[in-house]
């Protein structure tokens, strides 16, 4: 298996050895003996940075063992950017190894960083393993049942593993798993032991169905070849049959999981002769029948819920008949239980991240509050934005935002790191952005002076790399998501830049989802002036198109480095995107571009890019492109800004699309140019007829 690291924490891979030390437990105990006696110590914290040449979900294995001068560390740790253990220590009592396991989804990057951040004195790890598991291992598709107040995302959530049982046999150790997972045998959580009963081991190698059931990688061989069935014997008349055999699990009170129950039907008699059904709190139920799966006998499978604990600490596993199956029996072979890292992350952890919401970390202010800058006790820096009384957005903005942005992960689309609801706060956490928002860098605007000014030195290259990236998120919003979204309030104060100026597109307050073929017919309009779609003003239609609109402003605004709406300058000036037109039709588009640029863009780069600005600003929605084609179009204008590149790209690649983009002046066809007639029904006449209520 590939991107596989077991690695004995006394030496490689330390990010800073002046603040850690290698230690060394000199007592002869046996819980002590190989990777347990040595550690890695950080008095300050310190980093292990894992390379990897693929993006996956990665089995994270974290060995401690606290030998005496172990024994008052406190502290965290996270993973991929992920808080995976909080304010974590060894109980004192504890005399054998602590193995904490995660599956953390690795989004993006060359490495997998893991952090110790101690949260008092020190921290400490003995032993990491890591390594990238099969694809689809965690999915929302593998015949999921969803049973939760909340939507969650598997393939972008950090599970933390809390039971691993082999139902019906022995402990199986690491090193006869496929993967180097331990199994704990069932009996001790058997709530009524004389109701089950162990059945024999299979003596055969199960049948593995690799394209509908469950693989060597999804549990071992010795999982599926034993299993636990009702006791026949304790089986006396006929209405006592329809008894459940339950397992119970210790939990935490409030949190969700993730039970994946393992089946493999090496118990019936006769030829699809067992349907039964398994339970969850002895309530949320699935029938099993396996010979309607696969029609073999010994073939695995599992079927995976996500469900809230009930608030009792404790979770009970059914399996029981149905009244329709030829044989009354039921059976199962292996449970585990994980606990959903979930985004509620607590006041007093935002507190310590702000230093109390100081006013030197505030780093800007927009409809939906102030937003600070801050560090986690993981060390993972963040913005914080606030919810305060009296701002356009509420509730449903904050829950929206939160609902999204909890289902995706794109580069291109500002990550939700976590929120906060206590104490009738609204707080949404993300990953921070180093180089602020896309206007910051245009243009400054000074509001008391009542003045605007061009402040941009990104050059023609970056401004491109900015309008394709953001393009990049706008289409993942529209189209590669299973019900595409429209964001509805996209500006240049939306989309943000990281260290590097990669663009992400930020703030889904006001996102609507729903089908492509659908419209939706809104009674209030929302959104931002100088921005706002002419259409969705005036029929109070809101479309994909929508956004095109409002991203063409953007990109006037990312060429000419002034605001959408600038209310000093002469009336036939105000407005963007109508100043912008009336010169894009006279083709003197040259004459309103940055100061900056002038004489820095090649001419067919800035036709191409007026060109595409253009057509995003049409009045009718249905003569606007798509954002597919806008990110053609914003590529081909870099490629022309770049002749030597669109060459290399022509000789390098068969690709008829690379041969189109190497070759001015011919466009695909569905980015064929359209009228270049001015919008004849403008932003500030329908406002002068419409009431708009909660624009910002």
């Amino acid at each position: 298996m590939t991107n596989a690291f077991v690695l004995n924490c006394i030496n490689t891979f330390a990010a800073d050895p002046h603040h850690s030390d290698s230690v060394k437990d000199h007592t002869t105990t046996a819980a002590s003996a190989g990777i347990y006696q040595t550690a890695r110590k950080f008095t300050k914290s310190g980093s292990y940075n894992l390379p990897i040449d693929e993006c996956g979900v990665y089995m994270v294995r974290l060995h401690f063992f606290a030998f005496f001068s172990l024994l008052d560390a406190e502290f965290s740790v996270s993973a991929a950017g992920f808080l995976l253990l909080s304010n974590f220590s060894i109980p004192r009592n504890t005399t054998s190894p602590v193995i904490k396991e995660f599956l953390v989804p690795v989004l993006r990057g060359r490495n997998l960083e893991i952090i110790f951040r101690p949260d008092s004195s020190f921290a400490f790890v003995n032993a990491i393993e890591a390594f990238v598991t099969p694809q689809g291992f965690i999915s929302n598709f593998n015949d999921t049942t969803h049973v939760t107040s909340s939507n969650n995302d598997l393939s972008s959530t950090v599970l933390n593993v809390i039971h691993r049982i082999n139902v019906g046999g022995s402990d199986i150790t690491d090193d006869t798993d496929t993967m180097r997972r331990n199994w704990v045998a069932d009996d001790d959580y058997l709530l009524i032991k004389r109701l089950a009963t162990n059945h024999s081991i299979y003596s055969n190698r199960p049948k593995y169905d690799q394209e509908r059931g469950a693989t060597q990688y999804d549990a071992p061989d010795l999982v599926y070849r034993t299993a636990k069935e009702m006791n026949s014997s304790h089986v006396v008349t006929q209405s006592n049959n329809f008894f459940n055999i339950t397992w119970g699990f210790d939990v935490k009170r409030n949190g969700t999981f993730f039970v994946r129950l393992h089946f493999c039907d090496i118990v019936s008699v006769q030829r699809n002769g067992t349907v039964f059904n398994a339970y969850i709190y002895g309530m949320f139920g699935k029938p099993i029948s396996p010979y309607d799966r696969f029609g073999d006998f010994g073939v695995p499978f599992y079927v995976d819920f996500v469900v809230d604990s009930d608030g009792s600490g404790f979770m009970n596993i059914s399996i029981g008949p149905r009244n329709d199956s030829r044989s009354l029996n039921a059976f199962l072979n292996g449970v585990e239980i994980m606990e959903l890292i979930n985004d509620r992350i607590s006041f007093a952890e935002i507190l310590h991240a702000t230093n109390k919401f100081d006013p030197k970390f505030m780093i800007g202010e927009g409809g939906f509050g102030k937003v600070y800058k801050g560090t986690l006790h993981s060390g993972v820096k963040v913005a914080v934005k606030r919810s305060e009384a009296g701002h356009g957005q509420g509730l449903m903005e904050f829950q929206t935002e939160i609902m999204l942005l909890s289902k995706i992960r794109h580069h291109h689309l500002v990550s939700l790191i976590g929120y906060c609801d206590e104490q009738n706060e609204m707080i949404l956490v993300y990953e921070f952005m180093a180089k602020g928002t896309l206007r910051e860098h245009l243009y400054s605007s000074n509001e008391d002076l009542g003045k605007s000014s061009s402040r941009s030195e990104l050059s023609w290259d970056q401004r491109l790399q900015i309008c394709i990236g953001a393009a990049n998120g706008l289409q993942y919003l529209h189209a590669g998501l299973p019900e595409p979204t429209i964001h509805r309030d996209i500006k240049s104060t939306n989309i943000l830049l990281d260290e590097d100026f990669v663009a992400k597109v930020a703030d889904f307050g006001l996102s609507k989802s729903g089908q492509p073929e659908e419209t939706h017919i809104v009674t209030a309009v929302k959104g931002s002036f100088g921005y706002l779609d002419p259409e969705y003003l005036k029929s109070m239609q809101l479309t994909q198109k929508s956004d095109v609109y409002s991203f063409g402003v953007v990109l006037l605004e990312v060429l000419c480095a002034r605001p959408a709406v600038d209310n000093l300058l002469p009336r036939n000036q105000m407005n963007l995107a109508e100043w912008g037109l009336s010169w894009l039709k006279e083709n003197q588009i040259e004459k309103i571009i940055d100061p900056f640029l002038v004489g820095k863009i090649n001419p067919n780069s800035l036709r191409k890019f007026g060109e595409t600005a253009e057509k995003c600003l049409q009045e009718n929605g249905t003569d606007r492109p798509n954002m597919m084609d806008v990110l053609w179009d914003l590529n081909y204008a870099r490629q022309l800004q770049h002749p030597t590149m669109a060459q290399q790209s022509h000789e390098d690649s068969k690709s008829d699309v690379s041969w189109q983009m190497a070759l001015p002046g011919i466009n695909r066809l569905p980015s064929i140019n359209v009228s270049t007639s001015c919008v004849s029904v403008t932003e500030s006449e329908v406002l002068s007829e419409l009431r708009i209520d909660e624009t910002r």
